[in-house]
C-alpha cells in the first residue's frame, strides 16, 4: 500500500465521513462529543503573587493587633497622654509597591531580627512623629507645623526612645510564635534608598493607626517573604489559637500566681457597724457601751484590701483575740 493517497482517495474518504455524520445506521462510525467540562478559573497576577494564604494573614494580623494595644499602652505612659494604636491594613506587595507608597522624607527604621535571616522594616509618618517630639520637648501639639525636611540628630535620639518601646512589644509579641530579638540596625530618611530585598519580592505589609489627640499618623511595618518563610508553617490559624490558649492558661497564669504568692494585704475583720451622733461621739469615755443592733453570735466579715471576702467567727488563739474563718462571703449576705 502506498504511503501517499492520491486525489481520489482522499475524496473517497471525505465523501465516507460526510455520509457517516449524515447517517445513524450507515457510513463509517462517528467519534462521540465529549461533553465539555466546568473548570473553575481563578485570576492570578504575576506582578502581585499572594504567598502568604488568607489564614496565615490573618494570624498575622491577630498578633500585630496584640503589639498594638501594648505599643499603646507603652506610649501612653512615656508620653504621659493618651496614645490609640490599632492595626489598620494587612495586606501583601512587592517591596517596590511598598516603597514607592512611602512619604519621602520619613523615618524609616531598619530591624534585625535574630535568629531569622534578613531585616524586616518600621516606617513611622512624619504626620505623628512630629507632634510626639513637640510633646517631648514640653510642647502642646496643638498646632504642630509638619517640616519636609529629615529628622535632625537631636529629633533622632528622641524618636529613638519611641523605636525602643516598639522593637520591645514586637519581641514580646512575636516570641509566642517564635523566639526571635528585634534590634534597630539603621535609620534612614529616604525610603528609596534602601533596597532589603528585590523590588518584586512579597512583602507583607502591616499599617497602623496612631493616634494622638486631634493629631494623627500611619506606621508601617514591611514583613519580608523570605524571612519569615521558616516560620510560616507556624502561622496556620488552629496551631496558632491552641498556642495561644495554652500559653494564656498554663505559662501565664505560673507566671501571675508566682508574683502573687508574696504579696501582702490589709486584713481587717469588723465587728459591727452602727451611727452615732457627732455630740455622742465626742462625749464618750472609757467604759462606755456602744449598742449595735447585731447579734452577738452572729458572723464577723473580715475584709481582704478593703473588700468583704470571708464570714468569720470570732475567737481566742494562744491568749490572743483572733477569728476563725468559717467561709466565703455569698452574694447578698448581711453582717
Amino acid at each position: 500500500m502506498a504511503d501517499v493517497l492520491d486525489q481520489s482517495e482522499v475524496d473517497a474518504l471525505l465523501s465516507a465521513v460526510e455520509a457517516g455524520a449524515g447517517s445513524e445506521g450507515g457510513g463509517a462510525p462517528s467519534m462521540p462529543v465529549q461533553p465539555e467540562r466546568h473548570r473553575d478559573v481563578s485570576m492570578y497576577d504575576f506582578k502581585r503573587p499572594e504567598r502568604v494564604s488568607k489564614d496565615q494573614m490573618r494570624s498575622l494580623e491577630s498578633i500585630h493587633e496584640g503589639f498594638a494595644r501594648n505599643f499603646g499602652a507603652s506610649l501612653s505612659g512615656f508620653l504621659r497622654t493618651i496614645i490609640e494604636v490599632r492595626v489598620a491594613t494587612a495586606e501583601q506587595l512587592t517591596y517596590s509597591e511598598f516603597i514607592h507608597s512611602l512619604p519621602n522624607p520619613t523615618n524609616f527604621n531598619l530591624l534585625n531580627v535574630e535568629p531569622l535571616e534578613g531585616q524586616m522594616c518600621l516606617e513611622i509618618s512624619p504626620l505623628i512623629i512630629y507632634p510626639i517630639i513637640d510633646r517631648l520637648l514640653g510642647g502642646s501639639n496643638a498646632e504642630t507645623f509638619i517640616p519636609q525636611r529629615p529628622l535632625t540628630m537631636i529629633e533622632l535620639r528622641l524618636v529613638r526612645r519611641i523605636t525602643d518601646r516598639a522593637l520591645e512589644n514586637l519581641t514580646e509579641v512575636w516570641s509566642n510564635l517564635v523566639e526571635v530579638c528585634f534590634s534597630l540596625a539603621e535609620v534612614e530618611n529616604n525610603p528609596h534608598l534602601v533596597q532589603i530585598v528585590a523590588p518584586n519580592e512579597v512583602v507583607v505589609v502591616i499599617g497602623f493607626e496612631i493616634r494622638m489627640g486631634q493629631r494623627s499618623g500611619t506606621m508601617s511595618f514591611c514583613i519580608p517573604f523570605n524571612v519569615i518563610e521558616p516560620v510560616m508553617g507556624k502561622l496556620a490559624t488552629q496551631g496558632w489559637l491552641a498556642y495561644k490558649r495554652r500559653s494564656t492558661a498554663e505559662s501565664r497564669k505560673e507566671e501571675l500566681s508566682e508574683q502573687l504568692e508574696h504579696t501582702r494585704v490589709p486584713l481587717r475583720a469588723v465587728l459591727a457597724e452602727t451611727d452615732i451622733a457627732v455630740q455622742d461621739l465626742v462625749a464618750l469615755q472609757p467604759g462606755d457601751i456602744i449598742q449595735t443592733g447585731k447579734p452577738a453570735k452572729s458572723n464577723l466579715v473580715m475584709e481582704v484590701a478593703g473588700e468583704p471576702k470571708f464570714a468569720c467567727k470570732l475567737g481566742r488563739y494562744n491568749n490572743s483575740r483572733a477569728v476563725q474563718v468559717v467561709r466565703e462571703v455569698r452574694p447578698g449576705d448581711r453582717f
